[in-house]
């Protein structure tokens, strides 16, 4: 039994390490996605907070009527980092991609079974 458990363990943690590998590479790749979206997101709010001060300085639009309308893109802007934030939630989730939580639980189960093994080695 001893020498089974010596001959799985590297195996083992070959596998845990290429899991935990290629899980921060895809959580990496979708993170930049995420950060590409908010930061488009971030642009389109600059353009039109520079094509309503603009419009100001020629008298098309009324500065208070600017305010509001710049506070109306600001707060669609955060609804839509929410909304990007809740669909990388759900996209890791779909893809069934564990979580930095579930990733260190597991390590916490391995630990766990790894004692138990060295206990019933002695």
């Amino acid at each position: 039994m001893e020498n089974v458990v010596e001959q799985v363990k590297p195996e083992i943690e070959k596998a845990k390490d290429a899991t935990v590998e290629e899980t921060n590479k895809l959580q990496e790749a979708l993170h930049r996605v995420m950060l590409a979206a908010v930061g488009t997101v971030g642009l389109v709010q600059d353009e039109v907070e520079h094509f309503v001060n603009k419009a100001v300085e020629r008298g098309e639009i009324a500065e208070k009527e600017a305010r509001k309308t710049v506070h109306d893109v600001t707060e669609k802007r955060k609804g839509a980092e929410k909304g990007v934030d809740k669909r990388f939630e759900d996209m890791l989730l779909k893809l069934n991609i564990p979580t930095k939580t579930d990733l260190t639980a597991l390590n916490e189960k391995i630990a766990d079974l790894t004692k138990k093994v060295e206990s019933l080695k002695n």
